[in-house]
This record gives C-alpha cells, structure tokens and sequence, in this order.
C-alpha cells in the first residue's frame, strides 16, 4: 500500500484520508517518519483518476491550503521557544541604550549653551546624575530629562527582566556569566540552537566581528574577546592573562549551551567545576 498526504493506494483501490487539515498534517509527519527508497512519487493526475480531486486546480488549490497551515503551525511553535522572546527583549535594550546615551549627550549639549561655567563639572559627572540636574530645569528642557530619567528606569527594568528571563531559558549559561552577558551572547547568535552549535572558538570572539575581519584582511592583532569582555572575570582579569580568561570562558561556555539546550536545566556539579577552572587560568600568571 502506498501512502500519500491526501489518501492511500493499495492496487486499485484508493481511500481518502480522513478529518481535517489537522489530521492530514499529522498524517504527513507519519508518513515522512516512514520514507525510505522504496516511497514512489504519485502523479497528479493518478491522484484525479482515483477520485482524490476532480482536477488539478483543485488538488493544486488544496496543497496549498495544507503547506501553509504547516507552515504557520511550524512558525507558531518556533516562537513559542523561549529564546525568541529572550531576543526580542535584548535587542530593545540595545536600541534603549543608544536612545538614553544620544538624548543625555545632546540634553548636556543644550545644558551647557544654558549654564556655561558647569562645564567642568559636566566632564566629571556620571549620565545618570547629570540627567537628574538637568531635569531640575525650568521649560522643555526640565520636561525632556524627566522623560530621560523614565527611560532610563524602564531600562534598568527590562534589564533585570532579561536576567530573569534568562535564568529560565538558559540557565546554565546564565550562572557562568550572568543573565545579561549570556543572553547577548545568545542574541548575536540567533537562538539558543545556533549557540548550542558554536565552537569555543567562536563563542569567543561574538561581537568583535569588526575586529576579526580586520584581522583577517589586513593582518593586524585578532581579537581576544567580544561580547564575554563584559563579563567580570575577563575584564578584571591581568592583561597578560585575559586571552586566557576568555579561551576558558568560552570553552565552558560552549558547554553550558550545549546542555541548556538538551536538558534544559541548571548542572551545579557542572558549574562549580567551570567556575573553578576559569578561576585557576585567570591565577596563572
């Protein structure tokens, strides 16, 4: 007997295949579960003579209808993963920073034609607190910072947000370099799948690809680290070490993402050992 999305041949006798696109769609994953070299592909218009579809409009017409209700069945459950979301939420964050830095910049700009003797002060004073003088001014400038300053809070919000968020998707991940480090690493990657698949080597380097290609095309010194820099055990650790640091960062690394995405669950056995080996690199000098 021959099995097709639409029916079953056996000889001369042809059944249609029953319910509704629902059920023919788990037919199709039975089917393709079965495909071997002895699978012979049917015409259209054998599947007419049987009596499937009266022509082949109408059997065009119904494939159709079936490939996209796959698809969007298919596109429903990729974004149901918990790393779609977990994307989404970093890369605002990414448009929010450089959102807060352009508006504080051009705010002090503005300040400083208003109150020119702050100048000095203005160099030594962090954004965060300079916002906060600023929006203590009379006229849209005051209102402009306020909005500033919000933003800035509801940044500061969806950051812990995404450490939370990342604590439940790629937990392992996150307990070796922290919520915010790993899902940006996770991020530039596409998804925990692809991070899954990246050697060391790679995972390494993500985020300096500007510093690579330059390396590779014009021979100068290739990058260290990229996005794991930000992680306190590389940035804090001697210069002379700080290769090293990140070679052993990111070979565990390359690990935790491995089991994040086929158990899906915290290995303490496992992070205890990769935060004593990072520790041990970052000691030699």
């Amino acid at each position: 007997m021959r099995r097709y999305w639409f029916g079953d041949i056996d000889g001369s006798e042809c059944t249609p295949a029953q319910g509704d696109e629902d059920r023919i769609l788990e037919r199709c994953d039975t089917i393709r579960e079965k495909v071997d070299a002895t699978f012979v592909p049917l015409s259209v218009d054998e599947a007419c003579t049987c009596g499937f579809f009266a022509d082949r409009e109408e059997y065009l017409a119904r494939l159709r209808s079936v490939t996209i209700r796959d698809a969007r069945k298919k596109i429903l459950e990729a974004f149901s993963e918990g790393d779609a979301e977990l994307i989404q939420m970093v890369r605002m964050l990414d448009e929010m920073d450089e959102v807060v830095n352009l508006l504080t910049e051009k705010a002090g700009e503005w300040y400083l034609v208003k109150n020119p003797g702050f100048s000095r002060k203005y160099k030594s004073m962090s954004a965060k607190r300079m916002v906060g003088v600023m929006k203590k001014e009379r006229g849209p400038l005051g209102k402009i910072c306020a909005e500033i300053d919000g933003l800035s809070n509801h940044r500061a919000a969806l950051m812990r947000d995404i450490s939370k968020r990342t604590d439940a998707v790629m937990p392992n991940c996150s307990a070796l370099v922290g919520g915010l480090v790993a899902a940006r690493l996770m991020e530039r990657a596409g998804g925990l799948s692809n991070l899954a698949g990246l050697p060391a080597s790679t995972i390494q380097v993500l985020g300096a690809e500007g510093a690579l290609f330059t390396h590779l095309r014009a021979g100068s010194p290739p990058p260290k680290h990229g996005i794991i820099f930000q992680h306190r055990r590389v940035h804090n650790a001697p210069r002379n070490v700080r290769g090293k640091v990140s070679r052993a960062v990111a070979g565990k690394l390359a690990i935790a993402a491995k089991i994040d995405y086929y158990r899906g669950e915290l290995d303490p056995e496992f992070i205890e050992r990769a935060q004593a080996r990072i520790d041990v690199v970052g000691e030699k000098e």
